[in-house]
């Protein structure tokens, strides 16, 4: 299969694991020659096969890597189905041994970038896919003491259960998992899931992952256990409506007005010149820049950078929350600049 762009990679299935009646885990060799260096937490973008009915012929798709880069030799993202998810049933019904599938090299913000001396890890559904590999990853390269609160619908749709059972058996000292399930005690609150919280100290963090209901109560509870809102990290994912895969068509620069930008990327920092009409993004592409990026939208924060000095003003925002704007985090593919002189820096 020839790759659609110079930015991704051509990815064998070799091997399908069934999780659960719902859910199941592609395994993917790492392509000859590519690192394909990915950290705990984050996600491939897929290329899945489109469908003549909905005038389709690509349906780009992220999901999270289940596998951790320091465990395991080969790359593994966990699908569950979704109602009328044509990408999830897709996968589900076809990988097999030998399907080979596009993938955008690993992207993605949800990592711990801090240095707990312990973790509370809160999942509802398929959001165990991302905190599995955080999870696996601290057991295995951090002393920190971890919590798992995993919420399902009932015991049967439990994802990794007996993955997670083996990990508190190894780690008995370091882990505790406890399931919320709805079946028995109805959707999570604030309030029940803050009783599952260990005693808070000041370097506690909280990871989070699952739909946005369950996300705001969980942060709600983490919150009230008295853990510093900079330490709470929560990821999300938005459906992509266009695809990332196709090379960027670059806005053009209509604007007489210019102003200075000077970016730190990968380690090296240049001054550009940056149109004020012009998103940042296409700023950097334009100038040959491989800054980091995924929808293009504002949604799926992939092209997110700090804002060290200057003022932008973002067009669209459905990534970031109050606290990370707070931070001076904002989104390439969004921002605009509002005075001369800007200094931005990507992790």
């Amino acid at each position: 299969m020839e790759s659609p762009s110079t930015r991704s990679h051509s990815l064998e299935v070799i091997d399908v694991i069934e999780e659960t009646a719902e859910a199941v885990s592609v395994v993917f060799s790492r392509p000859e020659g590519e690192t394909f260096a990915y950290l705990p937490g984050q996600f491939l973008t897929l290329r899945v096969p489109g469908t003549p009915e909905d005038g389709t012929s690509w349906a780009p798709r992220c999901y999270s890597l289940s596998s951790t880069p320091a465990v395991d030799p080969h790359l593994q993202v966990t699908i569950k189905r979704t109602a009328g998810g044509y990408a999830s049933n897709w996968l589900c019904d076809n990988a097999k041994p030998g399907l080979v599938l596009e993938s955008l090299t690993p992207g993605g913000r949800f990592i711990v970038s801090d240095d707990p001396d312990e973790l509370v890890l809160l999942a509802a559904g398929s959001g165990i896919t991302p905190v599995l590999s955080i999870l696996r990853s601290e057991l295995t390269g951090s002393s920190a003491s971890i919590t798992l609160i995993y919420a399902n619908r009932d015991r049967n749709s439990i994802i990794f259960d007996s993955a997670l059972a083996q990990l508190e058996a190894t780690y008995p000292n370091r882990l505790r998992v406890t399931h919320w399930l709805e079946s028995e005690r109805g959707l999570p609150d604030a309030a029940g899931l803050r009783s599952a919280f260990p005693a808070s100290t000041i370097t506690t963090s909280a990871y989070l992952c699952g739909p946005t209901g369950f996300m705001d109560a969980a942060v709600a509870a983490a919150v009230a256990a008295g853990i510093d809102r900079a330490r709470i990290h929560r990821e999300a994912f938005a459906s992509l409506t266009t695809d990332p895969f196709d090379e960027p068509s670059l806005a053009p620069d209509s604007s007489n007005d210019v102003a200075t930008v000077t970016v730190t990327l990968d380690g090296t920092t240049a001054t550009l010149p940056w149109p004020t009409e012009q998103v940042l993004l296409d700023t950097l592409l334009a100038a040959g820049l491989d800054a980091p990026y995924v929808c293009r939208e504002g949604n799926c924060g992939g092209c997110a950078f700090k804002l060290l000095d200057g003022e932008v003003r973002m067009l669209i925002n459905d990534a970031l929350d109050d606290y990370e704007i707070g931070s001076g985090v904002r989104l390439a593919c969004q921002s605009v600049p509002c005075v001369d002189e800007i200094t931005v820096e990507f992790d």
